[in-house]
């Protein structure tokens, strides 16, 4: 027999989005399910090793990003889980943000409970149940059976928009013209890695490194990042499709997190793709490997660790939502009366079928707007989205994509949900004005 609950609001996908979301949802009042198809919380950040957090500042190191996602970081630092916001020695955001997975897992777990939040693992949507434009429930597949749950609002931080796409909610994938979405990338720790060596290569040649790199200041702040080895690598032959080495330091004092591999022209809903990918993507990491300890000083004696529980997806479907982002308004820095939150990433377009990537910074203030109207899908009224999935253009995606963005929209959707129950009015029709000042009022910087 099918076993059937009941919430106010259920949030799907308990990556940094769904965890944020599920939060504030909880801190509001409502009473709040989080569900998530692994046994652990963290998402991509856990599951597919995506390290650091980048960024919660602009590029003048302005703080743009905080509330919950903050209150993560500083919980983390208490617990020796992280050493807090540091400059970024690639170059290519101000300040980066390590964290220990493992202690993220567990944070994550005693704040939902502290907020209230139920939490369901090894749990996987497969049907919702609409009616008219209204999700009554979804079903979830699981080692002891279905469940059927239902809810006042669903919020899809899935990261795929699998509660929007199920639901009949209009979505988009990918570049207009073809369809084509960035590269997976299975990442990968090393353990063994000399990095006072990389270090002193860096300031020895640096032509070789990231054009933003700033060598000037590698004397007196950790390395946390390389971008480069450009020519041992163009000189190496390995048939990674990529023009440069880019790993990142920690979060042990020998330890670095390699994002280097590229799965391209495969589609990250499609379960033969991802099939496909997860082979290549790990056949890719030793073709890495090899070559780190054989041609990057500092490598010598260095070895695999960890490698990703599954491929890193940078890009699926989005929902078509009420606004689309674009690059046009996140490279002009625009804000929206209906901003609930900020980001100082700059656009990074992994390119879906060459080597490069296409890299634009934000004018104005350093900063861009997320508008509510991006969390809101069309056709399906008690439905909210937070994370990669909102409503953007393929190239806005390639900022709004990142761990802090994704937390912050989180944190808006969870609060609207609970907050338009509260009101008793649809996600759409929300004051927003109401919505902003309870954010402000919990941190959040718009």
């Amino acid at each position: 027999m099918k076993k059937e609950l009941d919430f106010d609001v259920v949030v799907a996908g308990g990556g940094p989005a769904g965890i944020n979301a599920a939060i504030a949802s909880g801190r509001s009042g409502a009473k709040t399910l989080l569900i998530e198809r692994y046994g652990f919380l963290g998402g991509m950040s856990t599951v597919a090793l995506v390290y650091p957090w980048m960024t919660f500042h602009t590029d003048s190191g302005k703080q743009v990003i905080k509330g919950i996602a903050q209150e993560i970081v500083e919980r983390l630092m208490a617990q020796g889980g992280s050493p807090g916001h540091l400059r970024d020695t690639v170059g290519f955001t101000n300040t980066l943000t390590p964290y220990h997975p493992e202690k993220y897992k567990l944070l994550a777990l005693d704040m939902l409970e502290e907020a209230g939040v139920e939490v369901l693992v090894h749990s996987f949507v497969d049907q919702v149940e609409v009616e008219g434009n209204h999700i009554m429930s979804i079903n979830l597949t699981t080692k002891s059976g279905p469940i059927r749950v239902a809810a006042k609002r669903f919020v899809d931080t899935t990261g795929d928009a699998d509660l929007a796409y199920l639901s009949g909610a209009p979505c988009l994938q990918g570049r207009d013209q073809d369809q084509k979405t960035q590269p997976m990338t299975m990442k990968f720790r090393m353990r063994g890695v000399d990095l006072s060596k990389v270090k002193e290569e860096m300031k020895a040649n640096p032509s070789n490194f990231y054009k933003k790199t700033p060598i000037g200041e590698l004397d007196q702040i950790p390395l946390t990042g390389v971008q480069g080895f450009y020519k041992e690598w163009s000189e190496s032959g390995v048939p990674i499709n990529r023009d440069q080495v880019l790993f990142f330091a920690g979060p042990e004092e020998d330890e670095v997190l390699v994002n280097c591999t590229r799965v391209q022209g495969l589609d990250g809903t499609d379960v033969y793709d991802l099939t496909k990918g997860e082979r290549e993507g790990r056949k890719q990491v030793m073709m890495m490997a090899e070559f780190l300890q054989k041609k990057v000083p500092g490598f010598e004696k260095a070895s695999i660790s960890v490698v990703g529980t599954q491929i890193g997806i940078r890009e699926t479907r989005r929902i078509d939502g009420h606004y689309a982002l674009t690059i046009q308004d996140v490279v002009a820095g625009r804000k929206f009366d209906d901003t609930i939150a900020l980001s100082g990433y700059p656009v990074d377009i992994h390119d879906p079928t060459g080597k490069g990537v296409q890299a634009n910074d934000i004018e104005g203030d350093g900063s861009y707007g997320i508008p509510y109207r991006c969390l809101i899908p069309k056709q399906i009224e008690n439905l909210l989205v937070a994370g990669r999935c909102i409503s953007t253009t393929h190239e806005a995606l390639a900022t709004t994509r990142l761990t802090p963005s994704a937390m912050a929209t989180g944190q808006a959707a969870g609060t609207a949900a609970a907050l338009s129950i509260a009101n008793q009015v649809a996600p759409k029709d929300l004051d927003v004005k109401k919505l902003q000042a309870i954010l402000v009022e919990n941190g959040v910087v718009i």
